[in-house]
């Protein structure tokens, strides 16, 4: 079962890294040297870049998601991130439908929602801008609709690199933009390109990677093989033919699981460091609070008192609370994990609810067993008690 649901996340999280935009250097007006896709929102850029007077002639390839939306390309002069860029936005003009295309700097301000967000000159020396969509001046602004975003550029001499950041949103109030979507795919939507040789120093490719290899980690990990350790725990130790070997079962599952999960885990929090200013608050407190109640369980192990110890009852209720809190921990973050991936209504999400649920069907029938067996022994043991069974050899055994 485990290995089936780890063939169906490859199957399903492998092709996305596919899908992309294709570049191209043609546009109806002009054509420009160099191209290159964007890592998110099926974008892409051309340029042609003058070292003689540094100039920048620049076409950004983008597309609405609503007919009420907007379109954004800039350039944060400092660092990829979206506070401190100086934008240039395309909309329709609220009172004449016309596409414009108007200048903002997006100050911290912006972020923190606390005023709209007002046209005002760019401090870049911008020596031309323009917007058109494809089909020209008849063309409609609605879901899916292309715009290319042009602009001309003077650059600092010598300076080659620049931070682009390219967004999208829903809604104009007046000739404010609002706030774009908080997918992470919105949140990643930056990039580093040396406009000069073409390298780029987005790492979008890798973090696309290491999401991936956090999901299926993981998902394994505190959502499967926990479980499947508690399962054991549980229903193993009552089978007497096993002997002590539930426990060695029970602890090299747990482990395992403990240990991959702990690498998910640091997968996580190198995520974080590349992806400054996503945060998801949720996710971040429900793996950090499963991964540290891991840690107490496996600590619990080098100070498991013997079965005489007085304090053994008291060890044992917390390692079953304990246990159990981490494995409904990791299983509600794995859930939250889909959701934060955008993967809530996948084929990966699907495979792991199957698998989820066979371990959960297994656990209900050996919970209706273990209730027979244990009514079963205990109407025997009370018909010994009254005799009605056993009571003649039990009653020759004693006076032998």
């Amino acid at each position: 079962m485990l290995f089936l649901y780890l063939f169906f996340l490859l199957i399903c999280y492998g092709p996305q890294q596919a899908i992309s935009a294709h570049c191209t250097t043609i546009t109806a007006t002009k054509t420009f040297e160099k191209c290159m896709t964007l890592p998110t929102q099926q974008a892409s850029i051309a340029w042609t870049f003058h070292p003689h007077n540094a100039t920048l002639d620049l076409v950004f390839f983008g597309s609405f998601i609503s007919p009420t939306g907007w379109v954004g390309w800039g350039i944060n002069p400092t660092s990829a991130e979206m506070t401190g860029t100086h934008a240039l936005i395309a909309y329709p003009d609220p009172n004449t439908g016309l596409l414009v295309v108007l200048p903002y700097v997006l100050d911290p301000t912006v972020k923190l929602q606390r005023s709209p967000l007002l046209s005002r000159p760019l401090d870049l020396h911008l020596l031309s801008s323009s917007a058109i969509m494809y089909g020209g001046r008849m063309a409609t602004v609605h879901n899916g609709a292309a715009i290319q975003i042009y602009a001309t550029l003077k650059l600092v001499p010598n300076r080659t690199k620049i931070h682009h950041v390219w967004n999208r949103g829903l809604y104009v109030q007046g000739y404010s933009p609002t706030i774009h979507p908080t997918t992470i795919n919105d949140l990643l939507s930056t990039a580093t390109i040396d406009i000069l040789s073409g390298s780029t120093g987005f790492t979008h490719d890798n973090i696309q990677t290491l999401k991936i290899a956090h999901g299926i980690i993981n998902a394994i990990s505190w959502g499967i093989l926990l479980p499947l350790g508690a399962f054991s725990a549980r229903y193993l130790r009552h089978i007497q033919s096993m002997g002590p070997s539930w426990f060695y079962a029970h602890a090299g599952v747990q482990l395992s699981g403990f240990f991959l999960g702990t690498v998910g885990f640091a997968i996580g929090i190198k995520l974080g460091e590349m992806s400054p200013g996503v945060v998801y608050g949720l996710h971040r407190k429900l793996g950090f609070g499963a991964f540290c109640l891991g840690g107490l369980q496996t600590l619990a192990l080098l100070f498991r008192p013997k079965t005489t110890n007085k304090f053994r009852k008291y060890w044992k209720s917390y390692h079953h609370f304990v246990g159990y809190a981490c494995v409904v921990l990791g299983v509600v973050n794995v859930f939250q994990g889909f959701e934060v991936m955008g993967s809530s209504r996948s084929y990966a999400k699907l495979a792991y609810c199957l698998s989820l649920a066979t371990l959960i069907g297994i656990c209900i029938a050996s919970e209706v067993n273990s209730w027979v067996i244990f009514c079963r022994k205990a109407k025997e043991e009370t018909m010994r008690r009254e005799g009605l069974i056993g009571g003649s050899e039990k009653g020759s055994g004693r006076m032998g």
